[in-house]
């Protein structure tokens, strides 16, 4: 049995397309959404970078992703300093990846987006680019916007990102960080402590064992996994009789249980 369709009768693009009993129409939206995709051209890109519409700026900056990286991490530089903040904010996002192809030129973008940006969700994303480069060299200027910024966001972020960046001189901000009033920070610091895997968490990280919270003790069961001593696998082992299933299951699987 032919499993193509013969592209004459879809009077669309030359490509086989698997046969499907969806309706008509939305074969249709596939293939037109296919051809877009091989329509995406560096120039194309330009110019909805270019447009005077946001929502087509936002859209180039999505685009980039199906351009060579190289070429992408040129094009997206205009969009970091765009006037609208879903455009800056998409675009210090993609550094985390396009970051790569030019490590100094985006430790200096993004430590500017982190310290000079007015928007609280863009320093967030340059904090998360940071930690996924793993740029140390901009630990100082994390550590001190930490420090200054009332956002929780911004709080959260960067300490995030501390773990990531694997640098031992995040501990004593991460040993702060945990005594957080906000919990979703504190619990970023458990994760990164764990990441750390700095033998001096190992006490800090005990007593969450037996907090209240499911959600802090299935966090701390993933940070203790990356501890390999005998208080980890003694904490480990208790919560494999946690009573909330995901919390056990987690420190099974760790212990090869």
């Amino acid at each position: 049995m032919n499993h193509f369709i013969k592209t004459e009768e879809l009077s669309l693009n030359p490509f086989p397309i698997p046969y499907s009993p969806l309706p008509n129409s939305t074969l249709k939206t596939f293939v037109k959404n296919e051809i877009k995709k091989m329509s995406v051209t560096p120039e194309s890109v330009r110019e909805l970078l270019s447009s005077e519409d946001f929502g087509d700026r936002l859209r180039g900056v999505n685009q980039l992703r199906q351009l060579e990286p190289a070429i992408a991490f040129t094009l997206i530089q205009p969009a970091i300093a765009d006037k609208s903040v879903r455009v800056r904010y998409a675009a210090v996002s993609q550094l985390s990846t396009l970051g790569q192809q030019n490590r100094s030129v985006s430790l200096e973008v993004l430590r500017r987006c982190l310290l000079e940006d007015p928007e609280s969700d863009v320093q967030a994303a340059a904090a998360d680019s940071l930690g996924a480069l793993k740029l140390t060299d901009a630990f100082e200027d994390l550590q001190a916007l930490y420090h200054r910024t009332p956002e929780w966001l911004v709080k959260f972020s960067i300490i995030a990102a501390l773990g990531e960046l694997g640098d031992s001189r995040g501990f004593e901000l991460l040993e702060v960080a945990l005594n957080s009033d906000n919990e979703l920070v504190k619990t970023a610091a458990i994760g990164s402590l764990g990441e750390l895997a700095d033998e001096r968490a190992l006490p800090l990280l005990l007593p969450f064992v037996s907090n209240a919270d499911w959600q802090i003790r299935y966090r701390v069961t993933q940070a203790l996994s990356h501890f390999d001593s005998p208080d980890a696998r003694a904490a480990l082992t208790v919560l494999t009789q946690d009573e909330m299933e995901p919390v056990a299951q987690e420190a099974k699987s760790y212990l090869g249980s």
